[in-house]
């Protein structure tokens, strides 16, 4: 029997990216840990966001490559879509990747429960459906964020989240999408190209707010092209049930019916009932956990990492902070994350792939600044006579030549970008990437042989 006065070194609530890496670094450093998690292990990304998002947009791009298809001389019958097909199979990937995530704890030493696990005090955490009492000498708070509806809209229980979304018994012949975000353009793209006719509904003036302006322009513009209609400066007032569809009500007056009303208007810290206030944990805007630079909130023994800090609300940083936390506490090596030059991508139908600073963001930081951008038909678009252009540019600073920002719209601008990070983090100058030679026939080598100021 240990002789320690508390029965884990470290006690994580949720599994999700950051909780499960800080987890099993933790553990394999020597520390006696358990994490708790109450619905299923991987988190948001895992189970309902990123992983099943992105083999949705897959299946959703298809529809576009069997119209492409004809172009190159290929004679394509009419496809068929089986949407409990698609379901069952991205939830078998699902059950697979949540299997590993388990697996991986166990590996490493750490004990995994399924409970709901509520902070008594700062050294103590009960797990309701046990009712069992565990303390721990730190605790990890690591519950991520959710989806949520908007609770002004009158009937809004009438309406769904990207949760649901990926449970739908049918694919929905209409949907209207509210929201303007990763998400929203997102799963537009996934039901436009699977086939349902959707709107998409934002009360601002254009979307996607915090990217560079020209390329919110031009996605609005491609998603037009394929279909998707556009309502800016529209909200809702009321959403009806009428025979099993939705009849909406917007603040103008007008109306639409669809069979589905899905809001994607962000996520909010999942901070609520943990008994945080028992603990001295202090909580900011959107009831988001404070923490420092090391993620250590106000409470001296209790942390958190990812999304319920909505610091920068990203898998991949959720878990280098779960890892620079490990590293901290139980490797001697204090870690700090960086929370700049983080490449970011929106898995629309075209896709943005961006790095760095905005033209805007830049121009208000930069004395002066050099744009260097191109828009042009893809290569592939030229025998399938899709109506379509890449766009790219490159926000230079202009006293110095160091590149500040890139940004793609395009296929494969997600990919591209990832490796344009690496030359930003560097500090590469626009000089570097002229010195590049380009690998041709690319979309990418554009990249490299942008010469002309656009400013």
């Amino acid at each position: 029997m240990s002789t320690k006065p508390f029965d884990v070194d470290l006690f994580v609530i949720g599994a999700g990216s950051g909780g499960v890496r800080a987890g099993r670094m933790a553990a394999t450093y020597g520390k006696r840990v358990m994490v708790a998690e109450e619905y299923r292990t991987g988190g948001t990304c895992v189970i309902r966001g990123c992983v099943p998002k992105k083999l949705l947009v897959y299946a959703s791009r298809f529809s576009e490559e069997f119209e492409d298809a004809r172009g190159f001389g290929w004679t394509v019958p009419d496809a068929q879509f089986d949407w409990q097909g698609l379901i069952a199979a991205k939830d078998k990937e699902i059950a697979r990747l949540e299997a590993i995530y388990a697996r991986n704890l166990a590996s490493a030493g750490a004990e995994l429960v399924k409970d709901r696990a509520v902070l008594k005090d700062p050294h103590t955490v009960h797990l309701l459906k046990s009712d069992r009492y565990v303390t721990a000498e730190t605790i990890l708070i690591a519950t991520g964020a959710r989806a949520f509806v908007l609770e002004e809209v009158e009937g809004c229980e009438l309406s769904i989240t990207s949760n649901e979304a990926f449970h739908l018994a049918a694919l929905p012949p209409e949907i209207i999408i509210v929201g303007a975000g990763y998400i929203a353009i997102e799963f537009a793209g996934i039901f436009n190209g699977l086939g349902s006719k959707v709107m998409l509904v934002h009360h601002g003036e254009e979307l996607l707010r915090g990217f560079d302006r020209e390329l919110r322009v031009r996605m609005r513009e491609e998603m037009a092209n394929r279909g998707i209609e556009v309502r800016l400066t529209t909200s809702l007032a009321r959403i009806e049930d009428e025979a099993g569809r939705r009849r909406v009500t917007f603040q103008d007056g007008t109306q639409a019916l669809a069979d589905v009303v899905m809001f994607a208007v962000g996520r909010r810290p999942n901070s609520l009932g943990l008994g945080l206030e028992h603990c001295g944990v202090e909580l900011g805007e959107r009831r988001a956990v404070k923490v420092d630079a090391y993620s250590q909130t106000t409470a001296p023994n209790i942390y958190a990492v990812g999304d319920v800090t909505n610091r920068v609300n990203l898998t991949p940083i959720a878990i280098r902070e779960g890892a620079a936390f490990a590293e901290t506490l139980y490797n001697q090596n204090p870690i700090a994350v960086d929370h700049t030059l983080i490449p970011t991508a929106v898995f629309g139908t075209p896709e943005i792939g961006t790095v760095g600073l905005s033209e805007e963001d830049a121009r208000k930081s930069h004395a002066r600044i050099d744009i260097y951008k191109t828009a042009f038909r893809p290569m592939k678009a030229t025998l399938s006579g899709r109506r379509t252009e890449m766009f790219m540019k490159l926000i230079v600073d202009g006293e110095t030549g160091r590149v500040l920002g890139c940004h793609i719209l395009g296929e494969a601008a997600g990919e591209m970008a990832q490796i344009a990070a690496i030359a930003l983090k560097m500090k590469a100058t626009k000089a570097d990437f002229d010195a590049t030679v380009a690998l041709h026939p690319s979309a990418a080598e554009e990249l490299v042989l942008l010469r002309s100021k656009s400013s």
